[in-house]
């Protein structure tokens, strides 16, 4: 199966609620007029898309019908697609330019953190890379065996300490293992939740320290996971981490268990961040780089 059919089938909850109200309000109001429109903007505000955005993509889409004179049910829809797809089309190619270069993973507890850096680090292996992981999230039970399943899954060396240990200092030596194997990638787990945001966030700081200290001219992305399934939850937690964290991209996970897969236009049109992964499935293969046109077309 194709990555775009894996898409469709692991978007088919949010498709089957998004598409069946769309197609509801065509048949319903059979003339292109405001009605029709304000009936739109309810269902992209209920399909967790948010109010602002939902707004802004109706504004625009109405303009689109005036100056293009559209009568037809399928050219809104299409138009509706072309909007959407906009919002989305931000350049998310991956900067990994030096060697080596590093991806630091950062997100909550229990939105698929550990699962997404394995199978990141599978798919970046399968392109010839040669790639070193970190287990700095020292602070969470279990966490470091987790990485580590993965890793072996993935064929990629693995760096860590005992539970509790100095997130930072993990990187350190990772960064130490990288240089020394002359590996391409070094990506970084991190802590998802210590007793306080202040101390998640004083520690997230040390680590970008120790990077920006030991590999200060390298490529560096900081990835976002979140779980499609908190919809506008995952939002606010962006918001969260970007007031400590520079992050350049999302990845998103579990849209194969949502029918909130419409978040993904709220979260990238109030952030402006763009999504560089996305992951429908159990499966180490189940994770690719985003494409905006084909998200669009699998939900309607």
């Amino acid at each position: 199966m194709g990555f775009f059919d894996k898409l469709k089938q692991g978007l088919g909850k949010t498709k089957s609620s998004f598409d069946e109200k769309i197609n509801n309000a065509f048949s319903v109001f059979r003339k292109v007029d405001e009605e029709l429109l304000e009936e739109l903007e309810e269902i992209l505000i209920t399909s967790d898309i948010g109010m602002d955005t939902s707004i802004n993509i109706i504004s625009k889409l109405r303009e689109k019908i005036k100056k293009e004179n559209i009568k037809d049910a399928e050219d809104v829809k299409q138009a509706l697609r072309e909007e959407m797809a906009e919002i989305l089309n931000i350049d998310n190619s991956l900067k990994l330019d030096t060697k080596p270069s590093i991806i630091l993973v950062v997100g909550v507890n229990g939105v698929g953190k550990t699962t997404s850096i394995g199978k990141i680090a599978n798919r970046l292996k399968q392109d010839g890379k040669k790639i070193v992981i970190a287990a700095a999230d020292t602070f969470r039970a279990a966490a470091v065996e987790q990485l580590e399943i993965w890793a072996k899954r993935s064929g990629c060396d693995i760096v860590k300490k005992e539970e509790g240990a100095d997130p930072a200092s993990v990187v350190y030596e990772a960064i130490k293992i990288t240089k020394e194997t002359n590996a391409d990638i070094l990506i970084c787990d991190t802590a998802g939740r210590l007793h306080n945001k202040k101390y998640l966030m004083d520690e997230l700081a040390k680590i970008q320290k120790v990077i920006d200290k030991e590999l200060p001219e390298c490529s560096k992305e900081v990835l976002i996971v979140l779980d499609a399934t908190t919809g506008q939850n995952a939002i606010s937690q962006v918001k969260a981490f970007k007031e400590t964290t520079p992050l350049t991209g999302i990845v998103l996970t579990k849209l194969d268990g949502t029918a909130k897969g419409g978040v993904v236009l709220g979260i990238v049109d109030e952030n402006k961040i763009p999504i560089k992964f996305i992951g429908v499935g159990e499966q180490i293969d189940d994770m690719e780089l985003f494409n905006a046109n084909d998200f669009v077309k699998a939900i309607l």
